[in-house]
C-alpha cells in the first residue's frame, strides 16, 4: 500500500506511518507529489496541495484524503464524495494556537504594539501617541463557538471581558455552561467592542463582515479574523477603518492569499496583519501531523474514520459497534444484485432489534454499494453510494423496528417492474448470514461461492441438484434448504429455496443443465 504525503507533516506522524508493514511512505513536496498520484491510496495535504477533479482522476486508486488541519477549502468534497474517496481533517488539533493568536492580535490592537514597536525602534519615544486600552470591561463578541471560539472565550474571561456570543448549532445551557450570554448577529455587531471570527465558510457567511454589518457596530469596534479569509469583504474593512468607524482590524487569513502587497488596506495604520500563522505553533504542527497520520492509519487498517468530512460522524466506538452491521448490509446488497431482476426502481431497509437503535446511515450506504457495485464501471462504498443511488434516481426507504421477537437483522427489499426481491439477515457469531430470502426461511454464510436456486417443493429436486453437480465435479460444501410455510394457494406445490456454498463459481453450463429440470425455476451464481 502507498501512502503520500504531499506537504511536510510532524516526524512523528510520518514515522508512525513508515512503521506501518507493507506500506510504502512517499514524501513530497506541492512540486513533487504528481508524480506519485497514479498508484497511491491515501494522500495526505496541508494547506498548498489543491484536491480536485483534475488530481482525482491522477489517482484512480485513491481512497482517503487527510487534511492535517481543520478546514478543508483546498479539497473539492463533491468530486471526492463522487468517487468514493473518504475525505478526514483534525478539527481542534490547532485549537489553542489559533485562540491564543487571537487574543494575541486583541492585545496588540488595544496597546498598539506593532506601531509602538516600529516607532521605538526608529529612534522615537512616543509614549504619549501610544496610549492604549484596556481590555478589562469590554465587550466581546464571538461569532462561532466551536473549539476555537470555545479557547477564546476561556482566555478573554481572564481579561475581565463581558463575552457575547453566536453559533446555531450552540444551546443556550451550552452557551451559559460556558459563560457565554447567547445573541443573534445584529446584537452581536451593535453590542461589541471586539468582534472575532470562528465560523465555517458557507454561503451564509460568506462576506459576513461587509458594508452593512459594519454600519451596525460600535463606533471605534475592532475586528479579528483568524478563520476564512472570505468572511471579510476587504473593501467594506477598508472603508471603515478609513473613515474611523472601526478603530481596528487584525488579519490573520485574506482572499486570496496571499493578497497583493499593494493592496490599499496594508497602507492602514489600524491595521494588523499576519501570513495565515494562527495555527502555526510547533505544538499546534505536532497535533495535528500525529492526529492525521493516526487517522488515516486507522481507516486504511480498520476502516474506522474518525473526524471525516464527507461521511456522517461517528467515534470510534460506534463505528466498531456498527461494522458487522455494515458488512451484514454490504454483503445482502450484493446477494441481491445478483438475484434480482431489472434494474432497481425502490430499495426499503428494515433494521429491528439493537440495530434500529443505531445510527444506520452507514448501514444503509453500505447496502446500496453491494447492490449498485456490479452495475458500475466506478466503485460504489459507503462514502457516494447514497449519492450514486439519488443520481440514478432511486427511492430510498429505511424503517426502525426498535423492539423485536426475533434476531437483531436487517431487512432489505429491492423492488422494479419485475417485483420485489428481499433478503433478511444477521450477524451470527460474529459473521454475516441470510436467514431468508423473498420470505423463505433459508439460512447460509454469506461468504466464498454460492449457489442460489428457486424450484418447486415436489420430490427429487435435490437428488437430481446432487446428481449434477457431482456429474460435473463439483463439490458441495454446504446445502441449505427453505420452502414456503404454507402450500401454494391453488393446490399446487409450494415454492421452496435452496443454497449451495461452493469451492468455486458454478459454470454456466451446469447451471443451464440444472435448469432442464422445469421444477427448477431460476439458478444463480452469487460471488462475495
Amino acid at each position: 500500500m502507498k501512502i503520500l504525503v504531499a506537504e511536510p507533516i510532524a516526524q512523528a506522524g510520518f514515522d508512525l506511518l513508515v512503521a506501518q508493514p507493507g506500506w510504502t511512505v512517499i514524501q513530497a513536496d506541492p512540486k513533487t507529489y504528481q508524480d506519485h498520484l497514479s498508484d497511491c491510496e491515501a494522500l495526505i495535504v496541508r494547506s498548498a496541495v489543491k484536491v480536485n477533479k483534475d488530481l482525482i482522476k491522477k489517482a484512480p486508486k485513491l481512497r482517503v484524503v487527510g487534511r492535517a488541519g481543520v478546514g478543508v477549502d483546498n479539497v473539492d468534497l463533491q468530486a471526492a464524495t463522487n468517487a468514493g474517496i473518504l475525505v478526514l481533517n483534525t478539527p481542534g488539533g490547532n485549537a489553542i494556537s489559533v485562540a491564543e493568536h487571537t487574543v494575541g492580535l486583541m492585545l496588540a490592537m488595544a496597546r498598539s504594539i506593532p506601531n509602538a514597536s516600529e516607532s521605538t525602534k526608529a529612534g522615537k519615544w512616543e509614549k504619549r501617541k501610544f496610549i492604549g486600552n484596556e481590555l478589562r470591561g469590554k465587550t466581546l463578541g464571538v461569532a462561532g463557538l466551536g473549539s476555537i471560539g470555545r479557547e477564546v472565550v476561556l482566555r478573554a474571561r481572564n481579561f475581565g471581558m463581558r463575552i457575547i456570543g453566536t453559533d446555531p448549532y450552540v444551546s443556550s445551557q451550552q452557551a451559559e455552561d460556558i459563560n457565554v450570554t447567547l445573541v443573534d448577529l445584529d446584537n452581536l455587531f451593535s453590542q461589541s467592542d471586539y468582534i472575532t471570527l470562528h465560523v465555517a465558510l458557507t454561503p451564509e457567511t460568506n462576506k459576513l463582515i461587509n458594508r452593512e454589518t459594519i454600519a451596525k457596530m460600535k463606533p471605534g469596534a475592532r475586528v479579528v479574523n483568524c478563520a476564512r479569509g472570505e468572511l471579510v469583504d476587504i473593501d467594506a474593512l477598508l472603508e471603515g477603518l478609513a473613515s474611523a468607524k472601526l478603530a481596528g482590524a487584525a488579519l490573520d487569513v485574506f482572499d486570496p492569499e496571499p493578497l497583493p502587497a499593494d493592496h490599499p488596506i496594508f497602507k492602514q495604520p489600524s491595521l494588523i496583519a499576519t501570513p495565515h500563522i494562527g495555527g502555526s505553533t510547533e505544538e499546534a504542527q505536532e497535533i495535528v501531523g500525529v492526529r492525521i497520520a493516526e487517522q488515516v492509519a486507522e481507516y486504511l487498517k480498520n476502516g474506522v474514520a474518525i473526524n471525516a468530512v464527507n461521511m456522517p460522524a461517528l467515534s470510534p466506538e460506534q463505528y466498531r459497534a456498527l461494522g458487522p452491521y455494515i458488512a451484514l448490509a454490504e454483503r445482502l446488497g450484493t446477494f441481491a444484485s445478483f438475484i434480482s431482476d431489472s434494474n432497481p426502481v425502490t430499495v426499503k431497509f428494515t433494521y429491528s432489534g439493537k440495530v434500529a437503535e443505531l445510527n444506520t446511515t452507514l448501514v444503509r450506504n453500505a447496502g446500496l454499494s453491494g447492490l449498485l457495485a456490479r452495475s458500475l464501471a466506478s466503485k460504489a462504498n459507503l462514502i457516494n453510494a447514497m449519492q450514486i443511488a439519488a443520481d440514478r434516481g432511486l427511492n430510498i426507504n429505511e424503517n426502525h423496528i426498535l423492539r423485536s421477537s426475533h434476531t437483531d437483522s436487517i431487512r432489505i427489499e429491492v423492488s422494479n417492474s419485475a417485483g420485489t426481491t428481499s433478503l433478511e439477515g444477521a450477524v451470527v457469531l460474529g459473521r454475516p448470514r441470510v436467514l431468508a430470502i423473498d420470505d423463505i426461511y433459508c439460512e447460509a454464510p454469506l461468504d466464498g461461492f454460492l449457489l442460489y436456486l428457486k424450484n418447486l417443493d415436489v420430490p427429487g429436486v435435490i437428488g437430481y441438484i446432487g446428481s449434477v453437480m457431482g456429474k460435473n465435479g463439483i463439490n458441495i460444501a454446504n446445502f441449505s434448504l427453505g420452502r414456503e410455510e404454507a402450500s401454494a394457494k391453488d393446490g399446487g406445490p409450494a415454492k421452496a429455496t435452496a443454497i449451495i456454498t461452493c469451492d468455486a463459481a458454478v459454470p454456466e453450463h451446469v447451471i443451464s443443465q440444472l435448469l432442464e429440470n422445469p421444477n427448477i425455476r431460476l439458478a444463480r451464481n452469487v460471488e462475495f
